[in-house]
């Protein structure tokens, strides 16, 4: 209870003031916002990238689609025949009829590291092929 005591009380009793003490509120609340403004910015990553936009229509899979699979033990398939790493480029040539410019669409399994599929990704681009797709399950079913 809050009394006020800058006037003089009449009959010796002090009279109950009905304001509210704003002062450690905003104490209080300066304090909150100081707290948010520190956190926010470390609360986001975000890098200064300038993504262009792109509104070119989903192109439409072609036909026959040339795939080459990373299996879990690093065996290279293209289609279903597994090929030797050594005889990747002849086989794609024969699969894409020789057209250096067909998309090749890669499969990798969970298992296989990062840097074995760089591996795979260095010899196509070494056999010519530099239109590479990397395929992966739809994740909105």
């Amino acid at each position: 209870m809050g009394a006020r005591l800058g006037r003089r009380a009449e009959a010796g009793d002090l009279a109950e003031v009905h304001e509210i003490n704003v002062t450690p509120f905003i104490d209080v609340m300066l304090v909150l916002l100081i707290i948010f403004m520190v956190a926010a910015p470390l609360a986001t990553v975000d890098l200064g990238v300038d993504l262009p936009a792109s509104t070119v229509e989903p192109r439409p899979r072609p036909d026959k689609p040339v795939f080459l699979t990373v299996k879990p033990d690093l065996s290279v398939a293209v289609g279903e025949e597994i090929v030797a790493r050594g005889a990747l480029a002849s086989t794609l040539d024969a699969a894409s009829k020789g057209n250096k410019d067909e998309r090749i669409f890669v499969r990798a399994d969970k298992a296989v590291s990062y840097g074995d599929l760089m591996e795979v990704m260095n010899l196509l681009r070494d056999a010519g092929y530099l239109k590479v797709a990397l395929v992966g399950l739809d994740g909105r079913s």
